[in-house]
């Protein structure tokens, strides 16, 4: 049974750096916070001459595919600041987020593979409205290793390390209105964060 076991973790491996918690807000607090970014002025997530299906909002900074390279974007809004620092304390004193994405995801609409751009280090990702699949995958020889998390509504997730650099992750099409509030650190350099 334990050799089954065995090669049952070397089958479904969990992504070194990934840390998973369910609850991390209240049911009040997310729909606070899903009201908020409906009042965004949410656009069509571009990357090049291409339109995805969800809609987003970035804050701090934004990146720009036709330039290949971060630009600033508008200040992180004073009311995402509470959850700004409770994402902060969920890691530790020194994590400084300078970075925030609010996205729609609309029935049917998810995100394909991909990792986050270089000059982001670690990743916070909570999620609102339906629950997701929310999956990994890196190469292995011919094939892929693979891990899922169920993240339900409410819960947030950190990818620091291995999950962040080497493994892709991507949502499949939500079967109910999803929000997502993707917080995230830079690589190196000054801290640029912009005013609240």
């Amino acid at each position: 049974m334990s050799d089954q076991l065995a090669l049952f973790d070397k089958v479904r491996p969990e992504p070194e750096g990934l840390r998973y918690a369910a609850d991390f807000v209240s049911p009040a607090i997310e729909q606070e916070l899903i009201l908020g970014i409906q009042t965004l002025p949410l656009q069509p997530f571009q990357f090049g001459e291409f339109e995805g299906k969800r809609r987003v909002a970035s804050f701090g900074f934004r990146y720009d595919y036709d330039f290949h390279q971060l630009k600033r974007a508008e200040p992180i809004p004073a009311w995402l600041a509470e959850i700004v620092a409770n994402v902060e304390m969920f890691v530790g004193p020194a994590t400084r987020i300078q970075q925030v994405l609010c996205t729609e995801y609309g029935v049917g609409v998810g995100i394909g593979w991909h990792r986050d751009k270089p000059h982001f280090d670690e990743i916070f990702g909570l999620s609102l409205g339906s629950a997701c699949k929310f999956r990994f995958r890196k190469r292995s020889g011919k094939t892929w290793d693979r891990f899922k998390i169920d993240a339900e509504p409410r819960s947030i997730y950190m990818m620091t390390g291995a999950s962040r650099q080497i493994w892709e992750h991507s949502v499949p099409a939500v079967e109910a209105p999803r929000y997502s509030i993707t917080f995230r650190t830079m690589t190196n350099g000054p801290d640029l964060r912009t005013p609240a």
